[in-house]
């Protein structure tokens, strides 16, 4: 019995997370490969048995992992986007949402047969798209910048709306009688509101009074930030059921807005948590799912499906941006973004079975036709919004371009070449009179320090793809690789080898974890660089072609050239570093710094 248990414990998280790898690998939506690969280790196989394995801790198991990625996904909320996309925000998610659940429920009765009630209560279930689907593709998609904006807010702030509905319609449902279920819907907004924002307010001053003044560890700063949020969910859903959801996502919007306490650390311990637990629950609530139930092939259960796609999405889309400033094709890009995801599952799983308890018998089509409201989603929206988003114009393209941080001369000679060879440049210096001499030779430059949190709102990174710190202090260099390690990732920080390096001592290297990417060449530190500029070195931009390849280059300038930096045929920038030198080819175009 014990071995059973542990078979199913281990292929939720071995699936679960070799479908996210595969998912990257492939370029693919990662929740649809999570339940075709749920699907086959539940009904198909028999591997694992959900209800087996973690009998009545199942659902509220899903309750708490729920709430943990919708405060994950609060966290990512700035308040500062609303000031473009505030109506349009506001709109979507009341007038839109009411359009979408009258819509949904219509066709659920006239078109997938499903009686009245429990057509109301998948309306209402269905309002929801949540951060699990949307910020992976909106990651893919990388529209312009105030339509993720929108999407991203929409996509997080109506997950609690959306439980918070269900479990009021639920309720309406169970009272029988529409006089007493009007009085039960705005009562129950209006607690859940009210209620739920207190709550989820007052976890996150708790918080952040706690950070201030020091009375955690730092060893049990995730942990502690992990019990006040469980802690917040549950004191909210015993007031209000499910608005606990809301309690912590705005717990997690306002831990994100304030200015007190540093809450990184929080931040990258929650996000990888989400991933943790978004598998391992897609894994888990698509296993449950009896294949036989799944209507794969009737005609009204799909037809139901493309309508929400090409019919209520639109019309709810359309309904919120009447008199909006959006133009039609950034309106087009949002009628083309509702996937459904995790929370839509979880409610659906939970209700259907009270329904059925009820003696509502049709109930039993509620939780296939959500998993297939799920799967076409999800994949319709996950494989073309990309193609979509470029034929509306309204994706940014892939990002090529460099924030350099330092502004002294031969970074703006850099900046130069990159910006002529259509690259988009954009340099930080915390000198004044660098960034007035940057300016005045045609460079987009910023005054201030590179590690304020406000300059990543002042800034504008739209074509930016990674961070070349060029700055004459190596621990400015290493912070800024490291403050911009989320935006760009990993492979994308780039700074100069630190001072006293060249000589491959250990004494003085720099652990990889506390810093960018070397760049360039081991020999190739600030003072280095300086001091070739100073003796009449340039960096020079040099064509490659068939007759005057990269060994022709060399022979004219020797191997005190240093290579910077390769621009292919494509426009796609390459960067030398200590530890990847590229082989430029015939075709390409190679910058470097030579001597005089």
């Amino acid at each position: 019995m014990s071995e059973h248990l542990l078979l199913g414990l281990a292929s939720i998280i071995v699936l679960g997370i070799a479908a996210q790898w595969l998912a990257w690998r492939l370029h693919l939506p990662s929740i649809l490969l999570l339940l075709i690969f749920g699907f086959i280790a539940g009904p198909v196989s028999g591997v694992l048995n959900p209800d087996e394995l973690f009998g009545n801790l199942l659902f509220p198991l899903v309750s708490v992992s729920v709430a943990i990625i919708l405060f994950e996904g609060g966290l990512s909320l700035k308040i500062n986007e609303l000031r473009q996309v505030g109506t349009v925000f506001t709109s979507l998610v009341t007038v839109g949402i009411m359009v979408t659940w009258f819509l949904v429920t219509v066709l659920a009765h006239f078109v997938a047969g499903i009686q009245w009630p429990p057509a109301i209560l998948l309306g209402a279930i269905l309002v929801v798209s949540g951060p699990t689907v949307i910020i992976p593709l909106l990651r893919q998609v990388r529209p312009v910048g105030h339509l993720s904006s929108i999407v991203k807010w929409e996509g997080i702030v109506n997950d609690p709306l959306g439980a918070i509905l269900a479990v009021i319609v639920f309720e309406v449902i169970l009272a029988g009688s529409m006089q007493e279920g009007t009085a039960l819907i705005i009562f129950g907004v209006l607690k859940a509101l009210i209620f739920g924002s207190m709550i989820g307010i007052a976890g996150a001053a708790v918080m952040v009074l706690m950070l201030k003044r020091y009375l955690i560890p730092d060893f049990l700063q995730n942990p502690v930030a992990l019990m006040v949020v469980v802690l917040v969910y549950f004191v909210s859903n015993t007031i209000q059921l499910e608005s606990g959801l809301l309690a912590v996502t705005v717990m997690g919007t306002a831990l994100a807005n304030q200015k007190f306490v540093p809450i990184k650390h929080i931040l990258e311990f929650k996000e990888s948590l989400r991933v943790l637990l978004i598998s391992s629950l897609f894994i888990i609530l698509a296993a449950r799912v009896p294949l036989g139930q799944l209507s794969l092939t009737s005609p009204n259960t799909w037809i139901f499906v493309g309508l929400l796609i090409v019919l209520v999405r639109p019309a709810a889309v359309l309904a919120s941006t009447f008199k909006s400033k959006l133009k039609w094709n950034e309106r087009a890009f949002l009628a083309w973004m509702a996937p459904r995801g995790i929370v839509a599952a979880a409610v659906v799983s939970v209700f259907a079975e009270r329904l059925m308890d009820t003696g509502f018998t049709h109930c039993s089509l509620l939780v296939p036709l959500t998993f297939q409201v799920i799967v076409g989603t999800v994949a319709v929206y996950g494989l073309t919004a990309s193609p979509v988003a470029h034929l509306l114009k309204v994706a940014k393209p892939n990002p090529q371009g460099v924030l350099l941080v330092g502004a002294h001369t031969w970074v703006q000679d850099i900046g130069r070449l990159l910006r002529d060879e259509g690259l988009q440049v954009v340099m930080v210096d915390s000198n004044w009179t660098n960034i007035v001499e940057a300016r005045r030779n045609g460079c987009r430059a910023y005054y201030g320090n590179v590690l304020a949190e406000d300059l990543l709102y002042d800034i504008q990174l739209d074509g930016v793809g990674r961070l070349l710190a060029l700055t004459p202090n190596d621990e400015v260099n290493s912070l800024a690789a490291l403050h911009f390690l989320d935006i760009f990732g990993s492979s994308e920080v780039y700074q100069l080898p630190p001072s006293g390096t060249e000589d491959n001592s250990k004494k003085h290297a720099l652990p990889s974890y506390l810093r960018g990417r070397f760049l360039f060449d081991k020999i190739a530190n600030y003072e280095y660089l300086s001091f070739r500029v100073r003796s009449g070195a340039i960096i020079k931009k040099t064509p490659l072609t068939e007759e005057f390849d990269y060994n022709a280059f060399i022979e004219i300038y020797g191997q005190s050239a240093i290579p910077l930096f390769i621009i292919t045929e494509n426009k796609e920038l390459k960067v030398y570093t200590t530890d990847k030198k590229p082989t430029p080819r015939a075709g390409q175009t190679l910058i470097s710094l030579v001597g005089p």
